[in-house]
């Protein structure tokens, strides 16, 4: 058997990773209702963030398309066009934006152990990195490269090469941490690196083929695997 490298450097995913995306999407859904929809009663308001967040598709959904049909099916007094939600989304999303439980601390025990830190994200960098300052997390990073910087998305091969370069290190002395079973574990698989799932939306059903390197449920939990 092939003797794993030694630990130089972690990669996290941001969204339902870092970044509770799921309280943040609330958050901004509760507030969208209540700048655009203020007439609608309660139990109207629970059914509306329920809607959307079942629209949004875990954030999967192309934001076009997405706000587009918020337009059609929401019972706006004064109705919107999908630019002007779109605008409205890209100047309040990232003001939501809250830690997810334990990452500080899960950054805090990279650093202890002496690991170069990245960052990979899908999504638009206004976006992305407006959640990043947001959260306090700039600093934390030796590199932090969202898709809408590289012009690729996960799972695509080529961007985890490019992370890796910035980074310095190969992918046999990197790991990644995230929440998405293709994006996340399997995508960074096929440059060498070690996964580590952090179980959130997503379940692992085994179909793509390979396991983890280690399931984590919280991000406390990391301290015990490079302890």
């Amino acid at each position: 058997m092939m003797t794993q490298q030694p630990i130089k450097a972690v990669i996290f995913d941001l969204d339902n990773t870092l970044m509770d995306r799921d309280y943040t999407f609330r958050a901004f859904s509760e507030r969208l209702i209540r700048d655009y929809l203020g007439h609608l009663n309660e139990e109207q308001v629970r059914d509306i963030i329920g809607y959307m967040r079942i629209a949004d598709a875990d954030g999967y959904r192309d934001k076009r398309g997405f706000f587009e049909e918020l337009v059609e099916r929401l019972p706006w007094s004064d109705k919107p066009d999908a630019d002007g939600l779109f605008a409205y989304y890209d100047e309040h999303y990232m003001k939501e934006a809250r830690l997810m439980n334990h990452a500080l601390e899960a950054i805090q025990a990279c650093r202890d152990q002496g690991y170069k830190l990245g960052m990979l994200t899908n999504g638009r960098y206004e976006v992305q990195f407006g959640k990043v300052k947001h959260l306090g997390l700039e600093s934390y990073f030796d590199v932090i490269l969202t898709s809408g910087e590289a012009g690729i998305n996960k799972p695509d091969k080529r961007i985890y090469e490019m992370v890796l370069e910035r980074l310095g290190t190969s992918g046999e002395e990197t790991v990644f941490v995230g929440d998405h079973p293709e994006n996340d574990i399997w995508g960074a698989a096929q440059v060498g690196m070690r996964g580590v799932f952090l179980r959130r939306s997503f379940e692992w059903d085994g179909s793509l083929g390979l396991e983890p390197w280690k399931r984590i449920e919280q991000l406390d939990e990391l301290a015990g695997i490079w302890g």
